[in-house]
């Protein structure tokens, strides 16, 4: 038994992973795959942005949908960049002003101060209203300069309590341990009941 589910990104880095949380038996339809862009991001937390996301697209798609709001909370700057992560040094978006800004503001903050978090918030919805949220977290330090080749956005800047930057780690393991595997992980029983799955791979995730 299989069942559809939107995921409402147009991040390719997410909907890679979306792909490698979620059971074999959802099959994954991107923004793209049916013919709509992103929603507006509104809101003032992670929590109202991902739920407006997936409302907006459940009803625009006649679809379930899921969606996320996460980003980057360092300690240093008072939780920032926050909801502004991916627009953190302005518009058009850009990785690698990000970093570099979150570098600069970093300067003269010593490794011990230098903790953050990476928080996932994921909503579902129908057509008809939102369902259900989950929160995950991913907690490290920011790094002084970027390390590793895989992941995207801050990951190269994230380090983990062992050391490794989160762009070190394979994909395997980051769907292990990320902020988003544990929001994912958190709203999945409620998603395979929503689908009409059964709910035999849950415990595998």
């Amino acid at each position: 038994m299989s069942a559809d589910l939107l995921v409402a990104t147009s991040n390719p880095g997410k909907l890679r992973e979306f792909r490698g949380l979620l059971p074999a038996s959802i099959r994954i339809q991107s923004l793209a795959d049916v013919g709509l862009t992103a929603p507006p991001e509104t809101g003032d937390s992670f929590q109202d942005i991902a739920m407006t996301k997936a409302q907006l697209a459940a009803s625009a798609a006649q679809m379930v949908t899921l969606a996320d709001d996460s980003g980057l909370e360092v300690d240093a700057l008072g939780g920032a960049p926050g909801i502004r992560s991916a627009r953190y040094a302005g518009d058009p978006p850009s990785t690698e002003r990000n970093c570099a800004l979150l570098l600069r503001q970093l300067k003269e903050v010593s490794r011990e101060h230098r903790t953050a978090r990476f928080v996932c918030v994921v909503a579902l919805a129908s057509p008809f209203g939102v369902i259900a949220t989950e929160r995950g977290y991913c907690h490290g330090h920011i790094a002084f300069e970027p390390s590793g080749s895989n992941g995207f956005g801050y990951d190269p800047l994230f380090l983990l309590p062992d050391g490794r930057s989160m762009a070190s780690i394979l994909e395997q393991e980051k769907n292990a341990i990320s902020h988003r595997a544990m929001a994912c992980r958190a709203i999945l029983p409620t998603l395979v009941k929503t689908l009409g799955l059964v709910d035999e791979e849950v415990e595998s995730l």
